[in-house]
């Protein structure tokens, strides 16, 4: 197990190494750069001479070759400093760091939702196969995939705000608390608002793992082993949850290293709709004021949680999977 920790720790270096260069090269594929967006932006205060739109590109070190900046942003990058945001003149870490920690919260959040739902309805829905239940929570679950995230985020404001007046569908605190310091009371206010997008987000996760966890345990249920138990008079229960279960609960397992990516990079006009203070609306913002650093900041950090969390969905199906090994 060690010699393959190492193994994959080597290929984890190697792998996001060719990312951190690839993803600067593509983000400076665009044309223009900062300095072209800000003159984009104060167009109306006048046009600027070409040796002030020089000055600016001295200013912010973009007169520089690309090779160069990357070598220099990612060498400060290892040294864990993520450089200075143009667009909000503060350092990168800062900017990133409140976001990271509200986006692994309503990650893990939405994960366990999405664990303690599909499990029990994926659980009955393989055991009665056809059944009205089965096919009742297979038309939810097609229901579920089929509705985009921002979509059923809309639909919640709208109830909300025309049945339910007294509840808030959007952010994570209620004004009074929104530049307040942390107390119980916010603390509250905070859960009170947070299972909103836990469930908006955990949704289509949710009918996609009770689709493949079905599928997973109807497979393993009619193999020769399950007869043999069921033939030496052992429960029903028993024989299900003893094995077929354990081994069709590895999509669980496996997706965990996708969690924190996936609500980052794809549930961003969720984030938006909802005006949660995640990192997606911020990565978006940085990739349209063309912020180099940010953005590039953003795609190493998402790539590392990948990648480690990748490696941690290995080992945990290696733990519960006896026909997973190392070799």
């Amino acid at each position: 197990m060690v010699e393959y920790v190492i193994r994959r720790a080597l290929i984890m270096v190697l792998t996001l190494a060719a990312i951190s260069l690839i993803a600067y090269v593509v983000i400076e594929l665009p044309p223009g750069d900062y300095v072209s967006y800000q003159i984009l932006a104060m167009t109306e205060q006048g046009t600027f001479s070409d040796e002030e739109v020089e000055n600016l590109r001295q200013r912010y070190g973009l007169d520089r070759p690309v090779v160069v900046r990357y070598f220099r942003w990612i060498s400060n990058f290892i040294q864990g400093d993520f450089g200075y945001s143009l667009s909000w003149h503060k350092p990168v870490r800062e900017l990133i760091g409140g976001r990271f920690a509200m986006t692994a919260l309503i990650s893990t959040l939405s994960l366990l939702f999405t664990w303690a739902v599909s499990f029990p309805i994926g659980v009955l829905s393989a055991v009665r196969q056809y059944s009205f239940w089965d096919i009742f929570w297979t038309f939810i679950g097609f229901l579920g995939l089929a509705i985009p995230n921002f979509l059923l985020a809309l639909i919640l404001m709208y109830l909300s705000s025309k049945y339910f007046p007294g509840i808030e569908v959007g952010g994570l605190f209620s004004r009074e608390f929104q530049t307040a310091a942390w107390s119980w009371a916010k603390f509250g206010d905070l859960l009170g608002h947070l299972w909103i997008p836990v469930i908006v987000i955990g949704t289509a996760g949710t009918a996609g793992t009770i689709r493949i966890l079905r599928a997973n345990l109807i497979d393993e249920l009619r193999k020769p082993y399950v007869d043999m138990a069921r033939a030496k008079g052992i429960s029903e229960v028993r024989t299900i949850l003893r094995y077929p279960v354990r081994i069709a609960l590895n999509p669980f397992f496996s997706t965990v290293g996708w969690v924190l990516p996936s609500l980052v990079a794809g549930e961003t006009i969720t984030a938006v709709v909802l005006g949660i203070p995640t990192g997606g609306p911020l990565f978006l913002s940085a990739l349209q004021r063309q912020d180099m650093q940010l953005a590039a900041s953003f795609v190493m950090l998402i790539s590392v949680f990948t990648v480690v969390g990748t490696l941690a969905s290995d080992l945990l199906l290696a733990a519960i999977d006896p026909r997973i090994r190392f070799d």
